[in-house]
C-alpha cells in the first residue's frame, strides 16, 4: 500500500499537479483518503523523501521539494531519478502481481541488462581515464565494468564491446581495444590463448592475465525432453542447434570436438544460425527455438536450463606490456589476485579462481 502512495504522490510531482514548494496533505487526511494506518503513510513520506522529493521542516509540515529545500539545486537530476523509480516502482507492480517473485525480476534485469551491455558498446577512441575492452562475453567482465570500475573513488571506468575472442585481439592488435578477452584453444598444443596470441602479435610482449577457469558444455532444456547427452545427439533429426559465432571461443572448442567425434557441420540442424553471447544462446534454448547450444553453465543456471559439462577452460585478459604497467591496470591484476578477488570470481556459476589474477609474458613469434 505505501508504494501504491508513494507511486500516486510520485506522479503528482512529475505531472506538475504538486509544485516545488507545494505543502502536501497531513498524514490524518492521507490516512482518511486511503483508508490506512499512519504508519503506511510515513513510510510512503519516507520514500519520496529519501529520492529527494519531500522535505518535513518544523512547523511547515511536509512539502515538495523545490525552492524552499535545500536540495532546490539538484531539482532537475532529482527528478529525473524520480521518474526511473516511478518506471521502476510500475514495473514491479505489475510483474509482482503476475506472480513473479522479486528474485526472478532482479535476475530477468541482469539478464537484459547484460544483452543491452553486449550489443550496445563499440569500440572508439578512449575518453578520459576510459579502458576499452573487446573480446569474448563473460559473466565476470561484465560485473568487473559495473561494479569494479563503477566505484567513483576508482575514477576509471571500462567499456565493453563482446566481439569473440578472435575480435577481441584483432581489435587489439588494431589499436581499437586495450584489453582483449579470449580462451581460444589450439588443438595442437593443447594451451589456451597463448599459441592464438603468439601468431597475432609477431615479435611484440604481450600480457597475459588469467580471469577465470570457466565450466563450459551443452545447455539444454529444462528437464532434458529429448534426452540429450552429447555432441553425438546433436546430428539427430528431432534436436535443433543453435551456434556461437565464427571467431569466438566457443565456437573454435565446438569445431574442434565435432572434428574428433567426426560430426561434419552439414549434419546439425541449425549450425549456421549464430548468436553472439552465451546469453544469447541459452535465451534462445530457453524459448523453445532450439533445443541445445554450448555455452557456460552460468548461462545455463541464470535462465533456469539444464547443463551437461563438458569441459573447464581457461579465460584470460590480453593486452600489450606498457598497457599491463598503468596504474590502474596494476591495481586491476593485484585485486583479482587477492582473496577479494578470487572469491569476487568465484561468486559467478561454474567459475573457478584458483588461477584468477595469474600474469605470464607472452612474447610473438
Amino acid at each position: 500500500m505505501y508504494q501504491k502512495i508513494a507511486e500516486h504522490l510520485r506522479k503528482q510531482i512529475l505531472d506538475g499537479t504538486l509544485k516545488p514548494g507545494a505543502a502536501v496533505a497531513s498524514i490524518r487526511e492521507m490516512c482518511a483518503e486511503w483508508d490506512c494506518t499512519p504508519g503506511t503513510i510515513q513510510r510512503a513520506y519516507q520514500m519520496l523523501s529519501q529520492e529527494g522529493l519531500l522535505v518535513s521542516q518544523a512547523g511547515r509540515g511536509t512539502r515538495v521539494a523545490g525552492t524552499v529545500s535545500p536540495l532546490a539545486s539538484q531539482s532537475n537530476e532529482t527528478l529525473r531519478r524520480a521518474a526511473l523509480v516511478n518506471k521502476a516502482e510500475a514495473f514491479l507492480l505489475e510483474t509482482i502481481t503476475a506472480g513473479y517473485i522479486p528474485a526472478e525480476i532482479q535476475g530477468a534485469l541482469d539478464l537484459a541488462l547484460d544483452r543491452w551491455r553486449s550489443s550496445a558498446s563499440k569500440p572508439g577512441k578512449p575518453a578520459g581515464n576510459q579502458l576499452r575492452f573487446a573480446g569474448s562475453h563473460d559473466w565476470v567482465v561484465t560485473d568487473l565494468a559495473h561494479l569494479y570500475f563503477g566505484k567513483q573513488e576508482l575514477d576509471a571506468s571500462l567499456a565493453l564491446n563482446y566481439s569473440g575472442s578472435l575480435g577481441g585481439l584483432m581489435a587489439l592488435a588494431d589499436g581499437s581495444a586495450d584489453i582483449a578477452g579470449s580462451h581460444l584453444w589450439d588443438a595442437e598444443s593443447g594451451e589456451y590463448n597463448l599459441p592464438f596470441i603468439r601468431r597475432v602479435f609477431p615479435g611484440k610482449e604481450m600480457l597475459v592475465v588469467t580471469l577465470a577457469e570457466r565450466r563450459q558444455g551443452l545447455i539444454i532444456r529444462s528437464g532434458n525432453p529429448l534426452k540429450i547427452q552429447g555432441f553425438k545427439d546433436l546430428i539427430r533429426q528431432d534436436v535443433k542447434f543453435i551456434n556461437r559465432q565464427a571467431g569466438s571461443g566457443t565456437r573454435v572448442w565446438l569445431d574442434v570436438m565435432l572434428n574428433q567425434e567426426k560430426i561434419s557441420a552439414g549434419q546439425i540442424n541449425g549450425y549456421t544460425d549464430e548468436c553472439l553471447t552465451h546469453s544469447d544462446v541459452a535465451r534462445v534454448v530457453a524459448e523453445g527455438r532450439a533445443d541445445a547450444a554450448v555455452g557456460l553453465e552460468i548461462a545455463a543456471a541464470s535462465y533456469g536450463l539444464d547443463f551437461i559439462y563438458l569441459n573447464q577452460e581457461r579465460y584470460d585478459l590480453v593486452m600489450h606490456h606498457e598497457t599491463g604497467s598503468l596504474p590502474v591496470v596494476q591495481k586491476l591484476i593485484a585485486w583479482l589476485a587477492s582473496p577479494e578477488g578470487k572469491a569476487f570470481v568465484a561468486e559467478h556459476t561454474g567459475y573457478e579462481s584458483q588461477l584468477t589474477g595469474q600474469t605470464r609474458v607472452c612474447t610473438g613469434l
